[in-house]
């Protein structure tokens, strides 16, 4: 298994992971983003769907880097593609990090507000987009010298 496959199959893992977690989960999730004396608050309905939402935007993602891994498929022969294709991967898990940074320099919770980037499932998922967005930066790297 080349190094690419290993992040196609680990792209493929957290992004379909991330569709459970936020879409199908979304109980659970609330659970990590809100105190519980804020559950019951009439906004949280709302809150849910808002991370639904996230949990489908990342189900695409996942299975496209299913679809490289196992069909490999022509247009994704060329490495220009597949350097396209992995700072696309990239810039996906970069954004995901990057939106984590402000909260972490607030402080992470602040009262009710934010949540807690520095322990429990948020900081995995922190650490996890960090990595994931500099594998696949590595491999667009490689390829980027390699041609």
């Amino acid at each position: 298994m080349h190094v690419s496959d290993f992040v196609l199959l680990l792209n493929t893992l957290w992004f379909v992971g991330a569709f459970i977690q936020f879409s199908i989960a979304q109980a659970n999730t609330l659970k990590i983003l809100l105190p519980r004396e804020e559950r019951s608050n009439p906004i949280a309905p709302t809150l849910a769907a808002s991370v639904a939402f996230l949990g489908g935007m990342n189900l695409p993602i996942g299975l496209l880097s299913l679809y490289l891994l196992a069909a490999r498929p022509s247009f994704f022969q060329p490495s220009e593609a597949q350097l396209a294709l992995f700072l696309f991967f990239a810039a996906c898990h970069f954004s995901q990090f990057a939106y984590n940074v402000p909260v972490l320099m607030r402080g992470g919770r602040v009262g009710v507000a934010y949540w807690p980037v520095l322990k429990g499932p948020m900081l995995r998922i922190f650490v996890i987009d960090a990595v994931l967005f500099a594998a696949n930066l590595g491999v667009a790297l490689q390829l980027a010298i390699g041609s």
